[in-house]
Protein backbone atom coordinates (compact mmCIF):
# COMPACT_ATOMS: atom_id res chain seq x y z
CA UNK A 1 0.00 0.00 0.00
CA UNK A 2 1.73 3.19 -0.72
CA UNK A 3 1.92 6.23 1.19
CA UNK A 4 1.54 9.82 0.91
CA UNK A 5 4.81 11.13 3.02
CA UNK A 6 6.10 14.00 0.41
CA UNK A 7 4.34 17.30 0.14
CA UNK A 8 5.35 19.56 -2.65
CA UNK A 9 4.70 23.56 -2.59
CA UNK A 10 4.87 25.56 -5.72
CA UNK A 11 6.03 29.06 -4.53
CA UNK A 12 8.40 30.24 -7.49
CA UNK A 13 5.30 33.20 -8.50
CA UNK A 14 5.66 36.86 -8.36
CA UNK A 15 2.44 37.65 -5.89
CA UNK A 16 1.33 40.18 -8.38
CA UNK A 17 -2.17 40.64 -6.97
CA UNK A 18 -0.49 41.72 -3.49
CA UNK A 19 1.97 44.92 -4.55
CA UNK A 20 3.28 46.79 -3.47
CA UNK A 21 3.87 44.40 -0.51
CA UNK A 22 5.20 41.61 -2.29
CA UNK A 23 7.84 43.66 -3.97
CA UNK A 24 10.14 43.27 -1.52
CA UNK A 25 8.55 39.77 0.18
CA UNK A 26 7.38 37.07 -0.86
CA UNK A 27 3.81 36.72 -0.52
CA UNK A 28 3.82 33.15 0.96
CA UNK A 29 5.29 35.14 3.39
CA UNK A 30 2.30 37.30 4.25
CA UNK A 31 0.94 37.13 7.83
CA UNK A 32 -2.94 35.89 8.30
CA UNK A 33 -3.05 37.11 12.22
CA UNK A 34 0.91 36.39 13.01
CA UNK A 35 1.65 33.03 10.68
CA UNK A 36 2.39 33.37 7.32
CA UNK A 37 0.86 31.71 4.55
CA UNK A 38 2.55 28.99 3.63
CA UNK A 39 2.84 28.10 7.49
CA UNK A 40 -1.01 27.13 8.11
CA UNK A 41 -0.51 24.84 4.44
CA UNK A 42 2.36 22.80 5.97
CA UNK A 43 1.42 22.74 9.19
CA UNK A 44 -1.45 20.57 7.11
CA UNK A 45 0.77 18.42 5.55
CA UNK A 46 2.36 17.41 8.54
CA UNK A 47 -1.01 16.83 10.10
CA UNK A 48 -1.76 14.71 7.01
CA UNK A 49 1.13 12.02 7.47
CA UNK A 50 3.59 13.90 5.48
CA UNK A 51 7.25 14.45 6.93
CA UNK A 52 9.06 15.74 4.21
CA UNK A 53 8.47 19.02 2.53
CA UNK A 54 9.92 20.43 -0.79
CA UNK A 55 9.18 23.93 -1.22
CA UNK A 56 9.84 24.96 -5.11
CA UNK A 57 11.22 28.54 -4.83
CA UNK A 58 12.43 31.48 -7.21
CA UNK A 59 14.39 34.41 -7.42
CA UNK A 60 13.37 36.64 -3.74
CA UNK A 61 12.02 33.88 -2.25
CA UNK A 62 15.07 34.28 0.27
CA UNK A 63 12.47 34.72 3.48
CA UNK A 64 10.97 31.52 3.02
CA UNK A 65 14.01 29.51 3.50
CA UNK A 66 15.08 31.57 6.61
CA UNK A 67 11.59 31.22 8.25
CA UNK A 68 11.92 27.55 8.58
CA UNK A 69 15.32 27.67 9.75
CA UNK A 70 17.16 28.19 12.85
CA UNK A 71 17.93 31.91 14.04
CA UNK A 72 20.65 31.49 16.67
CA UNK A 73 20.70 34.97 17.11
CA UNK A 74 16.90 35.76 17.52
CA UNK A 75 16.79 32.53 19.81
CA UNK A 76 19.62 33.11 21.91
CA UNK A 77 18.39 36.84 22.57
CA UNK A 78 15.24 35.54 23.89
CA UNK A 79 16.50 32.74 25.75
CA UNK A 80 18.89 35.77 27.68
CA UNK A 81 15.67 37.20 28.24
CA UNK A 82 13.46 34.89 29.81
CA UNK A 83 10.58 35.15 26.90
CA UNK A 84 10.44 31.30 27.18
CA UNK A 85 7.04 31.22 25.30
CA UNK A 86 8.21 33.16 22.18
CA UNK A 87 11.24 30.96 22.23
CA UNK A 88 9.45 27.56 22.20
CA UNK A 89 7.55 29.12 18.99
CA UNK A 90 10.47 30.13 17.47
CA UNK A 91 12.07 26.47 17.92
CA UNK A 92 9.11 24.91 17.30
CA UNK A 93 9.18 26.80 13.69
CA UNK A 94 12.48 25.35 12.72
CA UNK A 95 11.89 21.93 14.11
CA UNK A 96 8.72 21.34 12.58
CA UNK A 97 9.77 19.87 9.16
CA UNK A 98 12.06 18.66 6.51
CA UNK A 99 12.35 21.04 4.00
CA UNK A 100 14.19 20.84 0.90
CA UNK A 101 13.99 24.10 -1.74
CA UNK A 102 14.65 23.64 -5.54
CA UNK A 103 14.80 26.51 -7.10
CA UNK A 104 12.14 27.60 -10.31
CA UNK A 105 14.54 29.89 -12.92
CA UNK A 106 11.36 30.95 -14.60
CA UNK A 107 7.83 30.84 -13.13
CA UNK A 108 6.60 28.42 -16.39
CA UNK A 109 3.70 27.10 -14.85
CA UNK A 110 1.86 24.98 -12.01
CA UNK A 111 2.99 22.05 -14.67
CA UNK A 112 6.64 23.32 -14.57
CA UNK A 113 6.50 23.96 -10.75
CA UNK A 114 5.38 20.28 -10.31
CA UNK A 115 8.29 18.93 -12.48
CA UNK A 116 10.75 20.40 -10.96
CA UNK A 117 10.18 18.09 -8.01
CA UNK A 118 10.56 14.66 -9.55
CA UNK A 119 14.30 13.74 -8.41
CA UNK A 120 13.24 14.46 -4.53
CA UNK A 121 9.66 12.76 -5.38
CA UNK A 122 11.19 9.53 -6.99
CA UNK A 123 8.69 7.20 -7.30
CA UNK A 124 6.19 7.39 -4.61
CA UNK A 125 3.05 9.21 -4.26
CA UNK A 126 2.98 12.49 -3.37
CA UNK A 127 0.62 15.65 -2.38
CA UNK A 128 0.80 19.52 -3.86
CA UNK A 129 -0.85 22.24 -2.02
CA UNK A 130 -1.19 25.56 -3.31
CA UNK A 131 -0.69 27.89 -0.40
CA UNK A 132 -2.88 30.55 -1.05
CA UNK A 133 -5.83 27.96 -0.36
CA UNK A 134 -6.10 27.94 3.02
CA UNK A 135 -8.87 25.41 4.58
CA UNK A 136 -9.89 25.70 8.20
CA UNK A 137 -11.61 22.21 9.49
CA UNK A 138 -11.04 20.33 12.59
CA UNK A 139 -9.14 17.34 10.13
CA UNK A 140 -7.17 18.60 7.67
CA UNK A 141 -8.75 18.70 3.96
CA UNK A 142 -5.52 16.94 2.96
CA UNK A 143 -5.82 14.20 5.65
CA UNK A 144 -9.31 13.62 4.46
CA UNK A 145 -8.11 13.37 0.70
CA UNK A 146 -5.10 10.75 2.35
CA UNK A 147 -7.89 8.49 3.69
CA UNK A 148 -9.38 8.61 0.19
CA UNK A 149 -6.26 7.55 -1.44
CA UNK A 150 -5.00 4.88 1.01
CA UNK A 151 -8.36 2.80 -0.31
CA UNK A 152 -8.13 3.80 -3.62
CA UNK A 153 -4.42 4.09 -4.63
CA UNK A 154 -5.30 6.56 -7.26
CA UNK A 155 -4.37 10.14 -7.97
CA UNK A 156 -7.23 12.29 -5.79
CA UNK A 157 -7.95 15.70 -6.31
CA UNK A 158 -9.72 18.38 -4.07
CA UNK A 159 -13.08 19.22 -5.14
CA UNK A 160 -15.30 22.15 -4.44
CA UNK A 161 -18.95 23.23 -5.29
CA UNK A 162 -19.14 26.27 -6.88
CA UNK A 163 -22.94 27.91 -8.33
CA UNK A 164 -23.30 29.95 -11.01
CA UNK A 165 -21.18 31.90 -13.10
CA UNK A 166 -18.35 31.90 -10.51
CA UNK A 167 -17.15 28.52 -12.29
CA UNK A 168 -15.61 30.09 -15.48
CA UNK A 169 -12.66 31.10 -13.11
CA UNK A 170 -12.07 27.11 -12.06
CA UNK A 171 -11.09 24.10 -13.25
CA UNK A 172 -13.77 22.03 -14.20
CA UNK A 173 -14.75 18.18 -13.49
CA UNK A 174 -16.80 16.14 -15.68
CA UNK A 175 -17.42 13.45 -12.85
CA UNK A 176 -19.42 9.94 -12.34
CA UNK A 177 -20.58 9.66 -8.44
CA UNK A 178 -18.55 6.73 -6.98
CA UNK A 179 -18.93 4.51 -3.83
CA UNK A 180 -18.65 5.52 -0.17
CA UNK A 181 -17.24 8.28 1.03
CA UNK A 182 -20.58 9.71 2.03
CA UNK A 183 -21.08 10.97 -1.18
CA UNK A 184 -18.58 13.21 -1.33
CA UNK A 185 -16.59 11.14 -3.68
CA UNK A 186 -16.58 11.07 -7.73
CA UNK A 187 -14.34 9.46 -10.46
CA UNK A 188 -13.25 12.24 -13.14
CA UNK A 189 -13.98 11.47 -16.27
CA UNK A 190 -12.36 14.54 -18.00
CA UNK A 191 -11.54 18.10 -16.55
CA UNK A 192 -11.94 21.73 -18.61
CA UNK A 193 -10.46 24.89 -17.60
CA UNK A 194 -12.66 28.04 -17.03
CA UNK A 195 -15.10 26.75 -19.19
CA UNK A 196 -17.96 29.47 -19.88
CA UNK A 197 -21.08 28.81 -17.30
CA UNK A 198 -23.08 27.32 -20.44
CA UNK A 199 -20.88 24.78 -21.33
CA UNK A 200 -19.45 23.45 -17.63
CA UNK A 201 -19.43 19.97 -17.61
CA UNK A 202 -20.32 20.11 -13.35
CA UNK A 203 -20.94 22.62 -10.31
CA UNK A 204 -17.24 20.82 -9.20
CA UNK A 205 -14.15 23.38 -9.66
CA UNK A 206 -10.56 22.25 -8.65
CA UNK A 207 -8.92 23.24 -5.80
CA UNK A 208 -5.58 23.82 -5.05
CA UNK A 209 -4.91 20.05 -2.98
CA UNK A 210 -3.88 17.04 -4.80
CA UNK A 211 -2.08 13.76 -4.28
CA UNK A 212 -0.69 12.34 -7.31
CA UNK A 213 0.70 9.63 -8.36
CA UNK A 214 4.59 9.62 -9.96
CA UNK A 215 2.96 8.37 -13.17
CA UNK A 216 2.49 12.49 -13.42
CA UNK A 217 5.99 13.56 -14.34
CA UNK A 218 6.31 11.41 -17.29
CA UNK A 219 2.75 12.85 -18.54
CA UNK A 220 3.78 15.95 -17.87
CA UNK A 221 7.06 15.69 -19.17
CA UNK A 222 5.30 14.61 -22.48
CA UNK A 223 2.57 17.79 -22.54
CA UNK A 224 3.53 20.61 -24.45
CA UNK A 225 3.54 24.02 -23.55
CA UNK A 226 0.68 26.52 -23.53
CA UNK A 227 0.22 30.02 -24.11
CA UNK A 228 3.06 31.75 -22.77
CA UNK A 229 5.20 28.62 -22.59
CA UNK A 230 3.69 27.71 -19.51
CA UNK A 231 2.91 23.96 -18.57
CA UNK A 232 -0.16 23.58 -17.12
CA UNK A 233 -0.62 21.11 -14.38
CA UNK A 234 -4.61 20.13 -15.49
CA UNK A 235 -3.26 19.21 -19.06
CA UNK A 236 -0.69 16.80 -17.62
CA UNK A 237 -3.41 15.43 -15.37
CA UNK A 238 -5.76 14.99 -18.58
CA UNK A 239 -3.00 12.53 -19.77
CA UNK A 240 -2.50 10.97 -16.45
CA UNK A 241 -6.53 10.61 -16.80
CA UNK A 242 -5.84 8.01 -19.90
CA UNK A 243 -3.60 5.60 -18.23
CA UNK A 244 -5.23 5.38 -14.63
CA UNK A 245 -8.00 6.18 -13.07
CA UNK A 246 -8.45 9.66 -10.70
CA UNK A 247 -11.14 10.96 -8.16
CA UNK A 248 -12.30 14.23 -7.43
CA UNK A 249 -13.14 14.74 -3.29
CA UNK A 250 -15.21 16.97 -2.03
CA UNK A 251 -13.42 18.04 0.77
CA UNK A 252 -15.31 19.20 3.99
CA UNK A 253 -14.16 22.47 5.72
CA UNK A 254 -14.00 26.86 5.21
CA UNK A 255 -11.85 27.39 2.28
CA UNK A 256 -10.08 31.17 1.93
CA UNK A 257 -8.79 32.18 -0.82
CA UNK A 258 -5.55 34.57 0.32
CA UNK A 259 -4.23 34.99 -3.01
CA UNK A 260 -7.08 37.19 -3.35
CA UNK A 261 -7.12 40.71 -1.19
CA UNK A 262 -10.76 40.37 -0.21
CA UNK A 263 -10.11 36.59 0.45
CA UNK A 264 -6.95 37.37 2.16
CA UNK A 265 -8.91 40.25 4.68
CA UNK A 266 -11.28 37.78 5.37
CA UNK A 267 -9.04 34.80 6.52
CA UNK A 268 -7.35 37.61 8.92
CA UNK A 269 -10.60 38.64 10.63
CA UNK A 270 -12.08 34.70 11.05
CA UNK A 271 -8.88 33.30 12.18
CA UNK A 272 -8.11 36.83 14.90
CA UNK A 273 -11.91 35.66 16.07
CA UNK A 274 -11.58 32.16 16.64
CA UNK A 275 -7.80 32.86 18.66
CA UNK A 276 -8.63 33.07 22.57
CA UNK A 277 -5.78 35.68 23.07
CA UNK A 278 -7.91 38.18 20.86
CA UNK A 279 -11.25 36.93 19.69
CA UNK A 280 -12.80 38.71 22.46
CA UNK A 281 -11.68 41.88 22.10
CA UNK A 282 -11.18 41.83 18.52
CA UNK A 283 -15.69 40.92 17.82
CA UNK A 284 -16.23 44.11 20.45
CA UNK A 285 -13.70 46.10 18.36
CA UNK A 286 -15.95 45.34 15.54
CA UNK A 287 -19.44 45.66 16.78
CA UNK A 288 -18.43 49.00 17.56
CA UNK A 289 -17.34 49.94 14.30
CA UNK A 290 -19.91 51.88 12.62
CA UNK A 291 -20.66 50.60 9.33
Amino acid sequence: MMKVRKAVFPAAGLGTRFLPATKAQPKEMLPIVNKPIIQYGIEEAMSSGCDQIIIITGRGKQAIEDHFDVSYELEKMLEERKKTDLLKIVRSISDMIHVAYVRQKEALGLGHAVLMARELVGQEPFAVLLADDVIDNPVPALKQMADVFHEKQCSVIAAQVVEGKAISAYGVFDTKLADGFNGRLFEIRNMVEKPRFEEAPSNLAVIGRYILTPAIFECLAQTPSGAGGELQLTDGMRLLLKKEKMYAYVYEGRRYDTGDKLGFLKATVEFALKRNDLGGDFREYLKGLKL
